[in-house]
């Protein structure tokens, strides 16, 4: 299996990981439920990763179960802002060096305030992106906080 960022930086910080590879077309990305479903995983271990940018014009990253959706009024009161909104994807890359599919919150071009729905706080392990579609990686989710600062916060419908 190809090595990713996302899987360096584990490697370099000490940090147990286990990593996955499921099938794909180049370049497309796969729905997570979908991933959760070829990793023969539990829907509710598997993790999206989404960016937003808040009223402040600052960027967050928000980390949730695959088959929820984001509450945006939750997230903005988690980052103290007074709204957020998803960016589009066509800046995905340009702002975390990401594509969709494959963004992950380890490795992205600057650190951004990253928050991680709650139901991660109760979770043995936790599964998102490592980087690159096709790839993901399994880590404790306290394990992350030790990578980036992460809250753990009530931020979907």
């Amino acid at each position: 299996m190809e090595k990713t960022n996302v899987m360096r930086i584990l490697d370099q910080k000490k940090i147990p990981y286990q990593s996955y590879e499921y099938p794909h077309e180049e370049g497309i990305c796969v729905d997570g439920i979908r991933v959760a479903e070829l990793l023969g995983q539990r829907i509710e271990a598997v993790f999206k990763t989404l960016v937003a940018i808040g009223h402040s014009r600052k960027h967050y990253v928000f980390v949730i179960p695959v088959a929820e959706e984001v509450d945006l009024k939750k997230a903005a009161k988690a980052v103290k802002e007074k709204s957020v909104e998803l960016i589009p994807v066509k800046e995905l890359f340009g702002i975390t060096g990401y594509v969709r599919g494959g963004c992950s919150p380890i490795g992205m071009k600057k650190q951004f305030k990253t928050v991680v729905h709650i139901t991660a706080h109760f979770l043995q392990y936790m599964i998102f992106s490592a980087g690159k579609i096709g790839y993901q990686v399994q880590i404790n989710p306290f394990d992350l906080q030790k990578i980036i600062k992460i809250d753990f916060v009530d931020i979907i419908w």
